[in-house]
């Protein structure tokens, strides 16, 4: 796998850089504007995934975004930032973008959105699934404790093991919770469940 980190704080850079590499089985480049992203990419090979700043030098707002997106500059392509206003992040998961990072993701959920992300499903830390009123559908009221605990896990990219892990339960518990939530949601697979929650104001 071979990831792409755009960012021009050259500190927070590098620490992903190298954070992300300590896998073994990824490697890493990173990037201090937009214009040095597009030069990497066209000359190596495609990359799996490619983390671009908002406010990074080039972006131009989602510009950059869209460019990557457009001329397919990476298998996927996710926006990263510490600020970006709700509207703009909507927008980008609109438009294709293959989630949302804030910087302030701890380690752990970073390396976690990664791999979501590197599986073709769609990141969106569950600390951002709330409407403007704060307030959750009814839906998402009729599920469980527990399914709302597993539905968390989802939507921070945890894999069923982690969510057992995390939650003290089998594997073989939170796979039939998953599958009550798809039922329960309409949906058909984790990156649904994360996108609808989202829209439906959970948090």
């Amino acid at each position: 796998m071979r990831i792409l980190i755009a960012d021009d704080h050259d500190l927070l850079r590098d620490t992903l850089v190298m954070f992300l590499s300590s896998a073994g089985d990824i490697q890493v480049d990173g990037a201090n504007s937009y214009a040095q992203a597009v030069a990497l990419m066209e000359g190596e090979e495609p990359y799996d995934l490619l983390l671009l700043d908002y406010r990074m030098p080039g972006m131009n707002g989602l510009n950059g975004l869209k460019d990557a997106l457009e001329h397919k500059r990476a298998a996927h392509v996710a926006l990263m930032s510490g600020d970006a206003p709700r509207s703009v992040i909507d927008e980008a998961l609109s438009v294709g973008a293959a989630g949302f990072v804030p910087k302030t993701l701890p380690a752990k959920s970073l390396r976690n959105a990664v791999t979501f992300m590197l599986m073709g499903e769609t990141y969106m830390p569950a600390g951002f699934l709330q409407d403007a009123d704060g307030r959750a559908d009814p839906v998402l009221q009729d599920l469980s404790r527990r399914e709302t605990q597993v539905l968390r896990g989802l939507c921070d990219g945890k894999s069923n093991k982690e969510i057992g892990l995390d939650l003290s339960i089998s594997e073989a518990t939170v796979k039939l919770h998953v599958k009550t939530i798809y039922r329960h949601l309409g949906v058909a697979n984790r990156t649904q469940a994360a996108m609808l929650a989202r829209d439906l104001g959970f948090n």
